[in-house]
């Protein structure tokens, strides 16, 4: 049960990204210098930020030869420091909704969806390969995606929510949302404005989360 509902999380974390009228939080951060985003009075920092998308940079640059197929990799991966920052946020926000909802995820969980995404794609390298190319996530930051993903499948059955109905979508949604007003979100104004019942920041790329529960990566050429 657990597994299928996982796999189908996907569908309703879209459905939240798509939600209608945004429900926009304050959007400045002017008591907050340096910080990219503020989560439940927690600062995201402008250099936490910027690491982050250091290390998919050189991911990309390591996993690939030469100049031309490193200039691609770039281009491929879109507005990376938004759309980076974004999933920061909303790992966080998920993470919340899961704590009020009861859901904890052992080490064994996490591991254990990784075993299980290593046997699809044939193997821990094809993986990591996958994730960074598909998702912008490096390979240091590949347990904290499978751990974001087991918590999301488990918030789903927490709150018995269907993710093939679109009133379990709705109720899925709905806990994220409360979940991010709860938090208080609040973007530096040069990344946008963060939408809460979205669950995104606006303008910004809808980042891995969306997606990477819906199908497990496809195996690189």
């Amino acid at each position: 049960m657990h597994r299928r509902n996982s796999r189908r999380t996907a569908l309703v974390l879209s459905a939240a990204a798509l939600a209608a009228t945004p429900f926009l939080t304050a959007c400045g951060n002017e008591a907050h210098p340096g910080a990219a985003a503020v989560v439940g009075g927690q600062r995201i920092t402008v250099s936490q930020l910027d690491a982050r998308v250091t290390e998919v940079r050189d991911a990309q640059q390591a996993a690939t030869r030469g100049d031309a197929q490193y200039s691609q990799a770039v281009a491929q991966s879109g507005p990376l420091t938004r759309s980076t920052l974004n999933a920061m946020v909303r790992t966080r926000v998920l993470h919340r909704a899961a704590t009020d909802a009861g859901v904890t995820v052992t080490r064994a969980e996490t591991q254990a969806k990784r075993a299980e995404y290593e046997k699809q794609v044939g193997g821990a390298e094809q993986l990591k390969a996958a994730f960074l190319q598909q998702f912008n996530i490096p390979p240091q930051r590949l347990t904290e995606a499978m751990r974001s993903e087991v918590e999301a499948g488990k918030l789903i059955e927490a709150i018995g929510a269907d993710p093939q109905t679109p009133q379990g979508q709705a109720a899925f949604a709905k806990a994220l949302a409360d979940a991010s007003k709860e938090l208080g979100v609040s973007l530096n104004p040069r990344y946008g404005t963060w939408d809460a019942k979205g669950n995104k920041a606006t303008d910004a790329r809808v980042p891995w989360l969306n997606q990477v529960t819906k199908q497990a990566p496809t195996q690189p050429a």
